[in-house]
Order: C-alpha cells, then sequence, then structure tokens
C-alpha cells in the first residue's frame, strides 16, 4: 500500500504540548472576542443613502416641485455612482432621496450631494428659510425600544420627567438620539384683532417689529474703572409673559398703542398635530435610536436601570413607565435560541459519531467543531464582521455539520490504521492523516468554493447575508487546520487499542467524585448566590451520571453490539448490493432511473407549483393597522376614527389577551404605512400597533388568526384607506405587489393608475391581492389667492408682501423668542381664531407699506389686490430618476404566493395600451427578486466552474470530475422533490442560497469516495473490487459527514428550541417549538437536508455506478487501441 504523510501533521505530533498551548489559546481568545462583538439581531445593511430636506413655507407640491425639486435633481443626475433618485414634493417641503452602489463610502456619498446641492442653490427661490439640508441616512439606526410615560399630573411635569430621562438615556456611549413624540409644545401665541389694527393703521408686521425690538439681550461694551474691565449688557428680555402686553406698538404713521389693546397674550399648548396611546392612555413616549454597530443587549440592559432607577427614585407613584416595541427582548431571544440550536446540534452530532467511532473518538471530532469556530472567531472582526447577529449564528450552524467532515475523514482513516490495520499510534496517526489529505484538501475547497461568488452578491439581499459566506469561508478553513493540527495530537494521546473495563468499585468511585464535586459546588452556589457556580455543578453532575451510564450501558450494550454485529451487516448488505447492481445493464438502467425521476420532479414542480416566496413569511410578531384619510383632515378627526379602529381591534383581540404585549395608537407622526413612510406632519395619517408576546411564551398558539380577523373587522371604515400588515422578515425590499407608472402629465397619471387597478382589481379580479392602492394622494382642498399684479403695482406693493401678510394671518409668524429657565418656545403673531376662519376676514388682513408717490404710510387690505377661488390639488408629488411616477401597492393575503400573482398582473399589463411617453414597470419586491434570482443562477454556475477547476487539479482528468458534478446537478432534484412531497414554502432568497451551498458539501463526499477507489485501483485490485471495496470503506465517513451536516441543522428546521442556561441554572429546559429564528431559516435549512438526503444515495450508489461505467469504457476503448497495434 502508498504511504502518505502530511509535514503539519507530523510537526504537530512531534510538538504536542505546543499544540495543547494553541489549543488552551484558541478557546480563551475566541471566547474573549465573542463576549466583545455587539449583539443584535439583524446585520447592519450599509447603503449609502442620502437625504436632502428643503423647507419653503406657504407653497403648493406643484410650485416646490418646480422650484425646489426639479433645479436639485438636475444637479443630483451628474453625481457619479447614484443607483436612484426618488423625491417627494409636498405643501412646504422638498424631500429627495438619493441612494448609491453600495461601495461608494457614504461620507463620500453625502458630499458629493451637498456639493450638488450647493451648485443649485443659484437656481433656488431667494425667499427660503434655510438651506436645503443634506443628512446621512443609516439603516441600522433604528428605534429598539420605546418608553412611555403617562400619569395624572399635569403634562408639563410629565414633559419635565420626559426630557430628565432623554438626557440619561442619550449619555449612554450607544445611543445615537432619543425622540420625543407626543410631548406638548408651548408657545407664547400673540392673536391679534384684525380690525383694530385697522382703526389704527398699523399691520402684523408692526406687532411683529414692536415684540422683536423689545425682546432683547445686548452688550454695551465694556466699563473700565478701577484697572478692572467689566461688561456692560442691557437684558431685556421678557421674564413674564404678561410683560408683552405693555409693549407700545408704533405704526409708520406715528401711532402709538399698547398690545394688550389690539391683541390677546397667553402662553398655552400648540394645537394639537400628533396623538399618541398605549394601551388606551396617552402617552409621552420616548423613542431610542441605537448607533450603528454599538452592542444592542448591553444598550437595552443600561436602559432598563435607568428606567428602573426613575421609577423608584425620581417620578411620584402615580406616574407609570411602561417599556414596549424592545428589540432587544426578541434579539435576546432570536440569539439566544440559534445558540441553544448550535449547542443541541452539536449534542445529536457528537451520538451519532459514537455509533460509528466510539465515545472517545466522537469527542476527538466534536472537538473540531468548537475549536474551528473559536478559531475562525478571532479573524472575523478583521474580515468586516463586526456584530453577532442572525446571520452569523445561523452560518456557524450550518457550518456546524461541515466543518466535522474534515475531522470525520481523518479520525476515522486513524482509527482504522489503528485498530483494524494494527499499527503504532504514531505510524497510524501520520500515515492516516496524510492517506487523505489531497481529498480532504480537495473537498474543502470544494466546500468552500459555493460561497465565494455569494461574497459578491449586490444589493440590499447581498448587504443582508454578506457575513454568511464571510463566516462560513473562516470556519471551513479553520476546520482544515484543526482536522490536520489538533486532531492527530488527539488521536495519539487518547485513542485507545481496546477499552479497559473498569471493576464495580472503580466506577464507583469515580461517579462519587463527581457527584461529591456537584455538592460542593451547589453548596457554594447557593451559599454565595452565585448561578454560575450553580451551573458548574449542574453540569459536572450530569457529565459524571452520562460517563457513568456510558460505561455501564450505553458502550458495551448498544455501541459495541452496533459496531461489532449491525453495521458489518449493513456494510455487506451495501457490498452485496454494489455487487448486484455492477452486473449487465443494470448500471445503465440505475442511470436513466435517476435521469427520468429528475424529469418527473421538474415537470410536477411546473404543474403543481408549490407556494413561494422572495424571502420567509413567519407568523406575526407585530400587526399594524396603517389609515390614510384625504389630506386637509385634522389630527382631531384622524383621531377620532383611530379610536374607532382601536376598540375593534380591541373587539378582536379582547380585553385581557395573553398573547398581546401592547396596542399603541400613533396618530399625525409616525403614523403611516410603516413600510410607505412618510415625512413630516401628517394629520390625516394613523397607524395602529399590536405588538404580541415572544414565541416562547405563546404556548403552541399561533396569531395569523389575528391578523385575519383584524383585516375583516376595519375593512368597512368609509372614507379611509385601510391597511392592515404584519412585521416582515429580511432586508427591505418593498411591497410584494409594486407597480410603478411613470409619465409627465399627473392628470394622465392619475387616469392611468386607476385604470390599471380596475383592469386587475374589478375585471380580472386576481385573487389573493389585499388592498391596491395609489401613493398619489388626490383632492387635498385648496383656496388659490391669485395677485392682480396691476393693481399691486399702482398701490406699490409686491408678491413677497402680499404672501407674507397672508402666511403671517393664518399660519403665524415667530417674532422672538420667551425664556424661561432652561426651556425656551416662541412668540408667535397671528390673527385670532374666530378672523382665521372666514375668508373675508383673511383677505381683508391690512398691509402697510409707503407709497414711493406721496412718501406716505398706507395700509390696504390683502382683498384690494387678489381674489380667492377654491380649487383641489395634489397632496405629494413622487419622482424616480426625474420622472414623475405614480405607485400602485398591496400586500397578499396568507395563501397566496406573490410570484403567481405578479405573473397574471404582468400578463394583463402586455395587453394594456400606454399613451407615448408612458411606461409601467414591476418593481418593489419583485425587482429584488429578479436581481436576486439572477445572481444565484449565476452563482451556482460560478459554483460548479470552481469546482471543476478544483477537482481537475485534483484528479488531473476531465472525467473524473464531470462524474463528481453530475451528483452535485442532480442532489437539486432532492431539493425540488423534498418541498414538493412536504408542502414546506419556497424562499426564492434562501432555498436558492441553500442550493448554491449545498454544492460544495455533496461535492466532498464523492471527492473522498472516487480518490480512494483510486487508490485501491492503484494498488491492482481489479475495477469492479476497487469500485465495491472503495465504496464499502468509503460508506462510513460518507454517511457520517451527511449525518453531522443534516442532525446539525435539524433542531433548527423542525423549530426545537431548548434553553440549556435554564437547564443548567434551573433545571427548566424551557422546550417549545418555533421561534423567529426557525421560521426565518426554514427554507435554507430544508433545502440542504433535502439535497443532502438525496445526495448521500447518489454518492453512495449512482456515483459508483458512473465511474464504474467511464472507466469500463475506458478500459474497453484501451483494450481496442492495444489490440489494433498487435
Amino acid at each position: 500500500m502508498l504511504q502518505r504523510e502530511f509535514f503539519l501533521s507530523n510537526w504537530a505530533i512531534r510538538n504536542r504540548v505546543t499544540v495543547y498551548v494553541l489549543a488552551v489559546c484558541t478557546f480563551v481568545l475566541g471566547i474573549y472576542t465573542y463576549v466583545r462583538l455587539p449583539k443584535e439581531l439583524l446585520p447592519d445593511v450599509v447603503i449609502p443613502t442620502i437625504l436632502v430636506t428643503t423647507v419653503y413655507p406657504g407653497t403648493s407640491p406643484a410650485d416646490v416641485e418646480n422650484l425646489v425639486t426639479r433645479p436639485i435633481e438636475k444637479q443630483l443626475k451628474a453625481v457619479a455612482g447614484v443607483t436612484k433618485v426618488r423625491s417627494y414634493s409636498a405643501q412646504d417641503v422638498s424631500t429627495i432621496v438619493v441612494e448609491f452602489e453600495t461601495d461608494v463610502d457614504p461620507a463620500l456619498a453625502k458630499q458629493r450631494v451637498q456639493d450638488a446641492v450647493d451648485r443649485a442653490k443659484a437656481e433656488l427661490p431667494t425667499d427660503l428659510p434655510e438651506d436645503p439640508r443634506v443628512l446621512e441616512i443609516e439603516f441600522s439606526e433604528f428605534p429598539i425600544m420605546q418608553v412611555s410615560i403617562a400619569g395624572d399630573i399635569p403634562l408639563v411635569q410629565l414633559k419635565r420627567y420626559a426630557e430628565e430621562m432623554r438626557d440619561r438615556i442619550e449619555s449612554l456611549p450607544q445611543i445615537r438620539r432619543v425622540d420625543l413624540v407626543g410631548v406638548p409644545e408651548r408657545e407664547v401665541r400673540v392673536e391679534v384683532d384684525p380690525y383694530r389694527l385697522w382703526a389704527l393703521g398699523l399691520s402684523l408686521s408692526d406687532v411683529e417689529q414692536a415684540i422683536r425690538r423689545e425682546n432683547l439681550n445686548l452688550s454695551a461694551g465694556e466699563l473700565s474703572a478701577g484697572g478692572l474691565r467689566l461688561n456692560v449688557r442691557l437684558t431685556a428680555e421678557f421674564r413674564r409673559v404678561e410683560e408683552l402686553a405693555n409693549i407700545l406698538v408704533r405704526g409708520g404713521q406715528g401711532n402709538t398703542v399698547r398690545l394688550g389693546d389690539i391683541a390677546t397674550v397667553v402662553e398655552e399648548f400648540k394645537e394639537q398635530q400628533s396623538y399618541a396611546r398605549l394601551n388606551r392612555r396617552s402617552v409621552i413616549t420616548l423613542s431610542v435610536v441605537k448607533k450603528a454597530g454599538e452592542n444592542l443587549l448591553e444598550a437595552a440592559e443600561q436602559i432598563y436601570r435607568i428606567v428602573e432607577e426613575f421609577r423608584t427614585r425620581v417620578v411620584p407613584p402615580s406616574v407609570q413607565l411602561v417599556v414596549t416595541n424592545d428589540q432587544s427582548e426578541r434579539s435576546r431571544t432570536t440569539l439566544a435560541d440559534l445558540n441553544n440550536a448550535i449547542i443541541l446540534g452539536f449534542l445529536f452530532v457528537v451520538l451519532a459519531l459514537m455509533f460509528f467511532m466510539g465515545v472517545r473518538n466522537a469527542l476527538f471530532v466534536g472537538l473540531a467543531t468548537p475549536l474551528s469556530a473559536f478559531l475562525a472567531m478571532l479573524v472575523l472582526p478583521g474580515l468586516g464582521v463586526h456584530s453577532f447577529n442572525i446571520v452569523v449564528t445561523f452560518a456557524l450552524l450550518l457550518a456546524l455539520g461541515i466543518i466535522v467532515d474534515d475531522a470525520i475523514v481523518v479520525v476515522e482513516n486513524i482509527y482504522r490504521l489503528y485498530r483494524r490495520e494494527r499499527l503504532g499510534i504514531v505510524q497510524a496517526v501520520k500515515q492516516g492523516a496524510g492517506e487523505v489529505f489531497a481529498p480532504v484538501l480537495a473537498g474543502t475547497l470544494t466546500t468552500l468554493a459555493p460561497f465565494v461568488p455569494l461574497l459578491f452578491w449586490p444589493g440590499v439581499v447581498g448587504q443582508f447575508l454578506f457575513y454568511l459566506p464571510v463566516v462560513m469561508i473562516s470556519t471551513l478553513a479553520a476546520s482544515f487546520l484543526v482536522a490536520y493540527v489538533f486532531n492527530p495530537v488527539f488521536a495519539h494521546d487518547f485513542m485507545p487499542r481496546v477499552s479497559m473495563p473498569l471493576t464495580r468499585r472503580q466506577l464507583l468511585l469515580r461517579l462519587g467524585g463527581f457527584l461529591l464535586a456537584a455538592a460542593v459546588g451547589y453548596g457554594l452556589g447557593f451559599w454565595s448566590g452565585s448561578r454560575i457556580l450553580v451551573g458548574m455543578a449542574t453540569v459536572t453532575w450530569v457529565v459524571g451520571l452520562l460517563w457513568f451510564v456510558n460505561r455501564v450501558f450505553f458502550t458495551p450494550y448498544v455501541i459495541e453490539p452496533f459496531q461489532q454485529r449491525l453495521w458489518p451487516r449493513v456494510l455487506a448488505a451495501y457490498q452485496r448490493l454494489q455487487n448486484w447492481i455492477l452486473r449487465g445493464r443494470r448500471p445503465v438502467y440505475l442511470v436513466a432511473a435517476v435521469i427520468v425521476l429528475a424529469v418527473v420532479t421538474f415537470l410536477l414542480f411546473g404543474i403543481v407549483r408549490p407556494k413561494v416566496t422572495f424571502f420567509t413569511n413567519p407568523e406575526p410578531n407585530f400587526v399594524y393597522v396603517s389609515v390614510t384619510l384625504p389630506i386637509g383632515t385634522d389630527a382631531a378627526v384622524t383621531d377620532s376614527i383611530m379610536r374607532v379602529i382601536e376598540e375593534r381591534v380591541y373587539g378582536v383581540l379582547g380585553e385581557t389577551n395573553p398573547l398581546v404585549s401592547s396596542v399603541s395608537v400613533n396618530v399625525g407622526i409616525a403614523a403611516g404605512d410603516p413600510f410607505r413612510p412618510s415625512f413630516g406632519v401628517t394629520p390625516h395619517q394613523g397607524r395602529l400597533t399590536v405588538a404580541f408576546v415572544g414565541q416562547e411564551q405563546r404556548r403552541g398558539m399561533s396569531t395569523w388568526g389575528y391578523l385575519e380577523a383584524i383585516r375583516r373587522a376595519v375593512a368597512d371604515i368609509r372614507g379611509a384607506e385601510v391597511v392592515v400588515d404584519k412585521d416582515h422578515a429580511g432586508p427591505p425590499t418593498g411591497k410584494p405587489i409594486n407597480i410603478e407608472i411613470a409619465g409627465d402629465d399627473l392628470d394622465t397619471l392619475a387616469a392611468l393608475a386607476e385604470r390599471v387597478r380596475s383592469l386587475i382589481v374589478d375585471s380580472l379580479r386576481i385573487a389573493g391581492i389585499e388592498q391596491l392602492v395609489s401613493d398619489l394622494q388626490q383632492g387635498k382642498p385648496e383656496l388659490q389667492v391669485v395677485l392682480n399684479r396691476e393693481k399691486a403695482v399702482r398701490e406699490g406693493l409686491n408678491t413677497a408682501q402680499i404672501g407674507g401678510a397672508l402666511r403671517a394671518a393664518l399660519y403665524g409668524v415667530e417674532a422672538s423668542k420667551f425664556r424661561a429657565g432652561d426651556e425656551e418656545y416662541p412668540i408667535n403673531v397671528r390673527l385670532m381664531a374666530p378672523y382665521r376662519q372666514r375668508l373675508e376676514d383673511v383677505l381683508n388682513v391690512p398691509i402697510a407699506f409707503r407709497d414711493l408717490s406721496t412718501g406716505q404710510f398706507r395700509v390696504v387690505p390683502a382683498s384690494a389686490v387678489s381674489t380667492a377661488t377654491y380649487a383641489t390639488t395634489y397632496g405629494s408629488i413622487t419622482r424616480i430618476n426625474q420622472q414623475r411616477v405614480v405607485t400602485l401597492s398591496s400586500n397578499v393575503l396568507p395563501g397566496y404566493s406573490a410570484p403567481l400573482i405578479n405573473a397574471q398582473i404582468r400578463a394583463a399589463l402586455q395587453r394594456l395600451s400606454l399613451p407615448a411617453g408612458y411606461s409601467i414597470r414591476l418593481t418593489g419586491e419583485q425587482e429584488e427578486q429578479r436581481k436576486t434570482l439572477g445572481f444565484l443562477q449565476t452563482a451556482f454556475l460560478v459554483t460548479v466552474a470552481l469546482i471543476a477547476i478544483i477537482l481537475v487539479t485534483e484528479f488531473n482528468s476531465v472525467t473524473k470530475p464531470l462524474l463528481v458534478l453530475t451528483t452535485v446537478v442532480f442532489s437539486t432534484v432532492g431539493v425540488f422533490l423534498g418541498f414538493l412531497l412536504s408542502g414546506l414554502t419556497l424562499s426564492i432568497a434562501l432555498t436558492g442560497l441553500g442550493i448554491v451551498s449545498l454544492a460544495g458539501v455533496v461535492v466532498r463526499n464523492g471527492v473522498v469516495l472516487v480518490d480512494y477507489i483510486e487508490q485501491r485501483r492503484a494498488e491492482g485490485l481489479s475495477l469492479r473490487q476497487a469500485v465495491i471495496r472503495g465504496g464499502a470503506t468509503r460508506v462510513t465517513p460518507v454517511l457520517l459527514t451527511a449525518a453531522a451536516t443534516i442532525l446539525g441543522l435539524l433542531p433548527l428546521a423542525v423549530g426545537l428550541n431548548m434553553d440549556f442556561g435554564s437547564l443548567l441554572t434551573r433545571l427548566d429546559p424551557k422546550l417549545y417549538f418555533g421561534g423567529f429564528s426557525a421560521a426565518f431559516w426554514e427554507p435554507l435549512a430544508w433545502a440542504i437536508i433535502f439535497g443532502l438526503i438525496f445526495a448521500t444515495f447518489l454518492t453512495l450508489v449512482v456515483l459508483p455506478v458512473l465511474y464504474y461505467l467511464a472507466a469500463r469504457r475506458q478500459l474497453r476503448r484501451q483494450w481496442r487501441q492495444r489490440t489494433a497495434r498487435a
């Protein structure tokens, strides 16, 4: 037999002490790195996005578009790296969202946008109150929790407590900011009687100037006296609101009047434009936003301590502090579930290894898992992995069954040479590791190959899943080092040739030692209150009990009979099966049967059409009821509608529901559809949020029924657009149904949108669409004041004067600031409320000016130079890449497939005739889905190409790599057949990722099998004998590697959760099925399990047959060539 050795394993055997030191350092530093990495639920999605906001008060959406949005867009068009420019022109404000390619540095993107905005300033209106604001949007900076404050005390005191808590929380290093929602804003309101102004020849501008001149603190310079320099300051700011009523207002004609004689001066809260309630109570909410990359769990713990401190030491007992929408709770539970799934999967893997390799060898191999994971953990921060999240954790879980493959092959081969071939331990280790070096290296490289193209996955999905290939590549590379450096040393020192039995006295003494140590640990733990000591004590007695059961029962009565009797019979049966298959035409029939199965599977897949989603669709953790009323609706009216909806929702949920954590309502601010965000204050919008408890607390009860019941309960709200939705898993991709209609004329776009909506909903009645709604807000009531320029010129007035007077009359003008302690609020001047409610009074607002012909001051009403007409306009104008767009969007009802619905919509739209210059596109989730599907197809082809290159290098042949690659292609049959038979929902993104990832795992076993057959042929065995013996020899590691991967993923796939921390410290495993992580990763886990089950059959049965057919054909060709030469 050819003897092969590997220098790295030989070095490790010679330097065993060094290897043990390296192992300890790897464990310690790996744990340290894990503890230091920030913990969060989802990875940061870094897509450079810049927001440009321009405020232009008193301007309609159309004017905002023409005067502000278009000039800025024109400059942004030339900015390098921009992928999309989306703008929203609404009343008084222009908002432009600029998206860049993912490889552009966010700081550079912001600077480019700022430069473009600076260039556009020359074309912007000169009377903008401030320059356009350029801000960077960081998607990772989201509210991590909300703290609500409520109580039967004055609002001013509640506000003070909220502000104190905000300051404390903002002082934490992990927190970016804290937004106060529902806080009443105070103002000093100066409401003027217009007719008294008329009688005295005054205007609102005179009142404004009088307040501004009187409310001042001025520095008068320095006074030098006695060698000292003293600052001289005039302090004349108002200290009490009552002082304002006593100032004198002087007009242009010299007439003077006390402010209190023509106006009322009051300090009040501003008109309420927003409402917030929690569980039917009005609240003030602190929305806490975390910095990107900071530790979510650590930040949440510190916030809870601050809240508890305020509850016990600051606020009175009548004030309630409630934490809601805590993302850390979900993150903590999800990450714990995944960590426990890793432990559970590890135990399953080790248990399976015990049957084939014995307890000690199984532990050698099992050690490869934590060693590889911790070794990879050391390099992850340097590779861009800056947080420990759901993707990183799943990558470790996915690697769990794969990283033991190298160790399985190496240790199993050493075990075979040492126990069966009777070689010395040193020679067995060196030769055992060296014999399989080439196939293990090739197998590792082929397993890595699928993850290389995934590093270049573009778009938001690629950003979201970037950590997966990085962690997999690092961990698999580490597993190769562990298999050839650490495992040979462990095998050398601990692999026994025979298991020495212990006497009964020795067994009882060792068991007693374990129990005594556990008792001491419990005593110290309970005495000191240390849960760590209690947990260590529990581990001690559990390990002792397992050791005892293993030595007394498991090994002699389960493992040894399996290894000595059952498994040899299985191997003999496998050899007989191979011998039977390799006769006559049976090899050809078998290959033909596999091809027929593949064809039938793909045909059935096209006919049956299983449920398909883009990402995953777990059951609701939150239910959102978003309400949109006609633009112009007052916030109080919207709130009254929300109260009706609130009562209906409570009618569905019940007053006390153990599944419901909270019910909150927002009106006006943060009140729109969470997946179609609005900007600024929107008093015509409201949102109700139902937050459910965590899945581990639901005791198997589902929340799907509540989503549908709430949808039915609020379906008949008249005059309002009501959308019921749930939280979504995965990165933000838009609505599943999103139809963009682009063109120039808004009226035409509105008509086209209605035509498309009617075609889909009314004519075709495509099922599964919740509510197809347009984002074009029509019918906003508007009072248009038309200026008579000839009269204005004759009177000596300009547009700015007239517009300013009307704006001051209605909206008001800020004359100055009133300071009270640390607070300051505006002094706002406008007409009295009764005169703001009638058109005649508003148009009669006096405008004071100097007559240029006479030089005297005059006062004229605005109605003298203008007329007013009623009209309607659009609430906002959306543009994408400099083109007006109207979007129709909807969710998909449960039980329906978004891809199938979109296919029907696409077919219907192709028959629709459009005016010249107009287009319709399906975007949103569908656009991202097309990109993802296209990338995964390319990634699969690149993966196959990389694997082919590696195999050609390994075998120095083209035929053998093609044989191995055949198993990769046919393994997809197992995936699709598994989803068809199980009825599971197929995820385009995650199932596709599973198919790509599966390729490397499948190839690894095929490489080892073919290499071993080649070795046996090199030793002189015949083709048939080499195939049979090679297959029989490698059936154990092939089954072990497949079982390890499957068992590692099985707890996550079936949703089995066990809390090992609680089990060790409280003896409570908290077993339950489900959880967010299981629902999220289910399609990927089952894709790998289904594919690997079928691929194992291909590797052990079909691949030897393919090799036999190819080799036999080659031998016959060689025989014919020799015969021809003879």
